[in-house]
């Protein structure tokens, strides 16, 4: 490798990677919001806020990645031209085309983490924060209940207190529970009891050696029992993933299931590989500006074409989804004419046109 491709490498690895680091804190400051305000509805357990942050980040790779390794050669293959250093590399042989090492040297890693992301590790984070979601469900610790402090339940459905817990979360003792419903209080008390699953998303609090006061408020009907045992149901989270919501799903266990949806699943996670290998052809062509043209001019144009590609790859995958376009087809009536296309623009960068068949014959004129 030539020095000056090892320095060209360095620059856009660089803009890159500067890029990126943007890219995602601005997108982990949108998931924090997310979790903020499901946590405030009782969505998630307030414990596993960095936990959730985390894994929900890796699923933003897929999309925060191909627009950094795009924006980022833009960038700097528009700083080079911008200072006339594309002009003293074509000067000793080293046009656009020449920079096709460099280009595929910041490229290609990118490319594996997209795929590596989007392939294996997002399903694999979303189905561990769903199971993560899914165990907090069964312990107290975990849904952030302490000993000694009052918590509210899940929904607003009233106040929860106990004196002890064990180190699982499912055991505890001197429990009071408030609970306010169409003006009617309830309020129980319990010696000790534990917290059983019944099913994947019912809950229960068996009450043992306790009171409960039950009666209208600011009325004269309230009612008092004693209780040896005592099951009270907790509410139900909201849930956020929707039936069609395969995210956590694994890509081969997608494939075996052979259903549309299924399909449009797998399709999207195998277009944003390829959708970096188009963006890294766009880039050098697109980047390309003349001496007296504003510093990088068309940058909105090339942003204008990574959400036309975007556009397209949503769309198609919600038709393959609804049954629309067979799932042989897939997304491939968007790749190949966009890498055709980008493919196209990076072998013409940089050529000089022929002359016209008319003026090859012709005599240069003499100078009076």
């Amino acid at each position: 490798m030539l020095l000056i491709e090892r320095h060209l490498t360095r620059q856009f690895a660089e803009s890159v990677v500067a890029v990126a680091i943007v890219l995602l804190l601005v997108t982990l400051g949108a998931v924090f919001t997310d979790l903020i305000a499901e946590i405030a509805k009782g969505k998630v357990p307030a414990g596993l806020l960095l936990s959730q942050l985390g894994l929900r980040s890796i699923r933003f790779l897929t999309l925060v990645l191909p627009l950094a390794l795009f924006l980022g050669l833009l960038l700097a293959i528009g700083r080079l031209y911008a200072d006339s250093e594309m002009a003293v590399l074509a000067s000793v042989g080293l046009g656009p085309q020449r920079l096709w090492r460099p280009l595929m040297l910041v490229s290609v890693p990118v490319l594996v983490i997209v795929a590596l992301a989007s392939l294996w590790l997002a399903p694999l984070s979303a189905s561990r924060a769903k199971e993560m979601i899914e165990v907090a469900n069964r312990s107290f610790l975990i849904a952030g209940l302490e000993p000694g402090r009052f918590v509210e339940l899940p929904g607003k459905a009233g106040v929860l207190y106990v004196t002890e817990l064990t180190k699982d979360g499912t055991r505890f003792k001197s429990l009071f529970v408030q609970r306010e419903n169409e003006g009617r209080l309830d309020i129980i008390t319990a010696h000790e009891g534990n917290l059983n699953l019944v099913g994947e998303t019912e809950r229960f609090l068996r009450l043992r050696d306790g009171f409960r006061v039950e009666g209208a408020v600011g009325k004269r009907d309230f009612r008092m029992m004693r209780f040896a045992i005592n099951d009270l149901r907790v509410p139900d989270r909201d849930r956020n993933a929707s039936a069609d919501d395969l995210s956590a799903d694994g890509t081969i266990e997608l494939m075996r299931k052979g259903t549309a949806i299924a399909w449009s699943e797998v399709h999207w996670r195998l277009a944003m590989p390829l959708f970096v290998g188009a963006l890294a052809l766009f880039a050098l062509p697109l980047a390309r500006s003349e001496p007296r043209q504003p510093q990088y001019g068309l940058v909105l144009f090339a942003l204008l074409v990574y959400v036309v590609g975007m556009i397209l790859l949503l769309l198609g995958t919600g038709l393959i989804g609804n049954g629309r376009l067979p799932t042989w087809l897939g997304l491939w009536w968007v790749h190949l004419p966009m890498l055709a296309l980008a493919a196209w623009m990076f072998l013409r960068d940089g050529s000089v046109p022929q002359p016209r068949a008319g003026l090859r014959g012709a005599a240069p004129k003499a100078i009076p």
